[in-house]
């Protein structure tokens, strides 16, 4: 009998370029839109809030979202954004705002979406989620609100 152990690769932190502002904000303000959502390793089905989520990013460090402008959809987050790197080498948008600790069931009204990708089209981000009692990964895939995306809805084709 033979054992065999997969070796797990840590990706290394991405590095975001140095007009990272500038690409998240379009220089003044920009507006993203989910383009997929996973719950650990499970795509989520972009229906409802999600397909009309828009989150817009201010040079200023302002960021807003619409959610109090689309029924059922709860409060709308305006908080203070800013690129930090912290201790682990890792890149992070961090985001302060009074409701996120309610928001996201946790302590802290700030939080940390770790970087994955930026450029002038696509934004990447991971974060934790206190969820059913359990703290799940919650990866999102933005574009730029112009952008089309197919299959946004994928359950409900």
């Amino acid at each position: 009998m033979s054992i065999s152990c997969k070796k797990t690769e840590k990706k290394p932190p991405f590095h975001p370029p140095e007009n990272a502002v500038e690409l998240l904000t379009n220089d003044s303000v920009k507006t993203w839109k989910f383009a997929r959502r996973y719950n650990g390793q499970t795509r989520m089905n972009m229906e409802g809030c999600f397909l009309k989520y828009l989150q817009t990013f201010h040079k200023d460090g302002i960021v807003t979202d619409n959610n109090s402008q689309n029924a059922n959809c709860g409060p709308s987050l305006t908080g203070e954004w800013q690129i930090q790197q912290k201790d682990n080498g890792f890149f992070y948008l961090q985001v302060y705002d009074e409701g996120v600790s309610d928001l996201l069931n946790q302590e802290s009204d700030t939080i940390d979406f770790k970087l994955l990708y930026l450029d002038k089209d696509s934004l990447a981000v991971s974060f934790y989620h206190n969820q059913f009692g359990t703290k799940r990964l919650i990866t999102d895939y933005l574009v730029e609100e112009s952008i089309a995306i197919k299959n946004r809805n994928f359950h409900w084709k």
